[in-house]
């Protein structure tokens, strides 16, 4: 095994060799690349937050304040321009920065002298337009603030005779800026493996889960039962050790708000501005540590404008789908609201016989509501809140894989209910010489569920568990401004307390147990485990990029992260109707410490405009933990998870930026990989640690192949198999074998065309390779494909759709293990659904 770690390594750095071979085979030399803010951009787009200009300015007239006597705004055939009139020939600095749908550009020597002092204000002053706002900015400076209605189009921005014209260029297509190093950029100047999912890509997917995440993401696999919310698995590059125990391998964010247990999220994510999954440690720059990466999630700001958005849909088993969301300028130009959410209701897929009931059913919604203020042009404070409540039915656990696994027989259907709220206050001050965030948040989660648990007709037991999770988190982060060229940095504060409870967690025997369990079945017995855990998380990090030449960008981070475990109770009660309870196992006052200091390096080389190659290497850390079902007293806690990410990446755009390519591939070596094992129920019965091995690559390609007709694919590979690992139950080793819930290959393909006469069609091609779901590798899942459609129809501000998932009714397991008595346990993902939507915006 060691020899194939070797291997691996090699691997990775011959194919590094090989980029930079390619690279400069183009004709790429060091020394004359232009640096970025000194290339000319006749098209920049208008969010894109890169520190460019489009002249180059002597530095004492960036010093001396220019006077702006004049605003003209002026309407055109694909947008408005916008000119800062001057009293004299001096040129004008600005900055570009936006996200969403806001854009401001930053003119740091300047002064406004308008007609009695007045701030410009115009709104509607444009179609597409809401509000145009030019106001004194910092000691000696000018802001422009643009709003528009939809995603922000492409933007020139230039000095011309009369002063600095801000072109927008409407009817053109956008392009995305992310934060995914907490400063905007596009996504194609950032040193990690990224997928970004813009808001129109979301909105023409119909993405609202994290399963429609993953599957338009590569190497990031989501395995639900039979499409409902109960617990799920998920993998990113192979790391899949999900655990309630544990923190998650990946960190989850939505609107800055990290959630604490990836089955936590299952809720619809509406009125989405994009996400950005980022694959590999990312310990600098966010403040909970991540392991396998982050799922950043962004949801629509509010705006200066009255707008209001809706969709109902009806589709297969009676799928109802209603959203909507409603956007009130509270006091004009200053406090915004917007209030968004859902309610769906779908029956399951899954007939009960012996009920005559189905089974997989769920219903709920989420509401959320934004208030955002903007006392000043530097200040922006919001407070978010969002409440989430579903009651599901019960998934269908399958024996012995049925020849129909739609159909089966057992005499308890199950629920599963999960209750949550989120409230956070963001705070951001900006200025010409440093950016601050600060994040409070605190989230409460409830999920309590009840299954069939020898899922027959006989009455044999019912398993049953509430989990409950409390989350106080605060982040502080001061960084670099905006315009920062040759040297940008951050350093951040992060604190966590999160309180974790489990109750009625287990089994309860009922009148036919005998039958089914044999003698450990006692009829109106209990088998039931409670747990009451603490953790805390202390850390401060930070990171810092250099550029020495014009093609160059060096950055070195560091994270030191300290924590805390608490065991308070955990015990396991074995109660018989008319005697004593009797506690089979009891522990408690277990704590589990550790800390970590997680590195990373990226060394970034531009070798044409549209074109880099980069290399990192990032420590991995999942903190030690307790146990929340522990066996025995040495299993009550674990230890933290290590791993060293090496990385060597390829970002480039070609033929106009109709083309582009990205490429990574890496090498994970991980220590205390920190195993879930089951039992045989077929219930998580507490972490061990492992050693592992990932080694893998993604490519996503995007291409432009005509006007309206565009293609989007992505290709995900992860080896991911066990160096070291003994079961420590058991004493059988697992040497060799592949992870489980890892699959080798992932795939996602789209085709889409929008056009002709507000045609609207997308086909999508989505497949997984070989998963295993056991570390004895006995269940495994064949590679199988889906494939979904969307054909529309467009007119003004409404859209009629029909859609198709899993056109061809492919059936493919999300689940396997042992079960009681020596049957097995399953799950089937989602067959074929149809249905038709309509939206519309006001």
């Amino acid at each position: 095994m060691q020899r194939l770690c070797l291997v691996n390594r090699y691997a990775v750095g011959w194919a590094g060799a090989a980029l930079l071979w390619l690279a400069r085979a183009a004709g790429a030399e060091p020394t004359p690349v232009a640096r970025l803010d000194e290339l000319a951009h006749p098209l920049t787009r208008a969010d894109a937050l890169l520190a460019q200009s489009a002249i180059d300015f002597p530095p004492a007239a960036a010093d001396a304040a220019v006077q702006i006597t004049g605003v003209q705004l002026t309407p055109t055939d694909g947008g408005i321009e916008i000119l800062l009139e001057t009293n004299g020939k001096r040129p004008l600095r600005g900055q570009k920065a936006g996200e969403g749908n806001r854009l401001s550009v930053d003119v740091p020597n300047a002064q406004l002298r308008l007609p009695d002092g007045r701030i410009e204000r115009r709104a509607d002053p444009a179609p597409g337009v809401t509000a145009v706002t030019v106001a004194p900015f910092g000691a000696v400076g000018v802001r422009i603030i643009v709003e528009t209605e939809g995603p922000l189009p492409l933007s020139e921005l230039r000095q011309t005779e009369r002063g600095l014209l801000l072109s927008l260029l409407g009817g053109l297509e956008e392009e995305v800026v992310v934060t995914a190093q907490k400063t905007p950029q596009k996504p194609q100047d950032v040193p990690i493996s990224l997928t970004v999912l813009p808001r129109q890509l979301i909105e023409d997917a119909d993405i609202t889960s994290l399963r429609g995440i993953a599957q338009n993401t590569p190497n990031f696999t989501i395995f639900d039962p039979g499409g409902t919310r109960s617990f799920f698995f998920y993998s990113i590059r192979g790391l899949s050790n999900f655990n309630f125990a544990s923190q998650d391998g990946a960190a989850f964010y939505i609107d800055d708000v990290p959630y604490d247990y990836g089955s936590f999220i299952t809720q619809e994510l509406t009125d989405l501005e994009r996400v950005e999954v980022l694959r590999g440690p990312q310990n600098t720059l966010y403040g909970r540590s991540s392991q396998a990466g982050v799922v950043n999630i962004v949801t629509r700001k509010p705006a200066n404008r009255y707008a209001f958005t809706g969709l109902a849909g009806y589709g297969s088993n009676n799928n109802l789908d209603l959203r909507a969301s409603v956007n009130v300028p509270a006091v004009a130009d200053q406090l915004f609201l917007r209030l968004s959410g859902n309610y769906g209701r779908r029956d399951g897929f899954f007939t009960n016989t012996f009920l005559g009931t189905n089974l997989g059913g769920v219903a709920g919604g989420t509401g959320r509501g934004q208030l955002l203020w903007t006392p000043s042009p530097n200040w922006e404070v919001s407070f978010h809140a969002n409440v989430d409540d579903y009651r599901d039915r019960g998934y269908a656990g399958l024996i012995r894989i049925n020849p129909d696994p739609f159909r089966l027989e057992q005499n308890f259907d199950g629920f599963n209910q999960l209750n949550a709220n989120t409230q956070a206050l963001r705070v951001f001050y900006r200025d010409e010489n440093l950016r601050v965030s600060s994040i409070t948040a605190r989230r409460f989660s409830r999920q309590e569920s009840a299954t069939d648990a020898d899922f027959s007709i006989l009455d044999g037991a019912t398993f049953t568990n509430v989990f409950s999770s409390t989350v106080w988190s605060q982040e502080i982060r001061l960084q670099s401004p905006e315009s920062a060229k040759d040297f940008q940095w951050l350093f951040g504060a992060y604190y966590e307390s999160r309180e974790f409870q489990t109750a009625k967690d287990g089994f309860n025997f009922n009148s036919q147990a005998p039958l089914v369990f044999g003698e450990a079945g006692i009829a109106g017995a209990s088998l039931l485990r409670s747990a009451d855990t603490g953790a805390q998380t202390y850390a401060v990090f930070g990171q810092a990029s250099y550029k020495p030449g014009a093609a160059w960008t060096l950055t070195a981070g560091l994270r030191y992260e300290t924590n805390r475990s608490l065991l308070r109770a955990a015990e396991q009660v074995f109660a018989i109707p008319g005697f004593p309870a009797t506690a089979l196992t009891a522990f408690s006052n277990v704590e589990k410490n550790g800390d970590a200091l997680l590195p990373r390096f990226t060394a970034e080389y531009r070798f044409a405009a549209n074109a880099m190659i980069y290399g990192s290497i990032a420590r991995g850390y999942k903190p030690p933990g307790v146990n929340i079902r522990p066996e025995t007293a040495d299993n009550t806690a674990f230890e933290a998870e290590f791993s060293w990410n090496y990385e060597i990446g390829l970002k480039s755009a070609w033929f106009d930026d109709r083309l582009g390519v990205n490429l990574a591939l890496f090498h994970n070596p991980v220590s205390n990989y920190q195993v879930n094992p089951l039992d045989a129920f077929g219930i998580p019965r507490g972490v061990t640690n492992a050693d592992v091995a990932i080694t893998g690559g993604e490519l996503e390609v995007r291409a432009k192949l005509s006007q309206g007709l565009d293609l989007v694919a992505g290709f995900g590979l992860a080896d991911a198999w066990f160096a070291d690992y003994t079961d420590r139950a058991t004493g059988q080793s697992f040497n060799g074998k592949r992870l489980p819930f890892a699959p080798a290959l992932t795939y996602n393909v789209a085709v889409q065309y929008r056009g002709w006469g507000g045609v609207f069609a997308r086909a999508e091609l989505v497949g997984r390779g070989s998963t295993y779901f056991d570390e004895g590798n006995r269940f495994r899942q064949d590679p199988y494909a889906l494939v979904n459609a969307r054909l529309g129809y467009e007119f003004g501000d409404y859209g009629i759709y029909l859609y198709g998932n899993n056109l061809f009714d492919t059936r493919y397991v999300t689940l396997a293990a042992d079960g009681p008595s020596g049957s097995i346990l399953g799950t089937v993902g989602s067959p074929a659904t149809f249905g038709a939507q309509f939206k519309f915006k006001l």
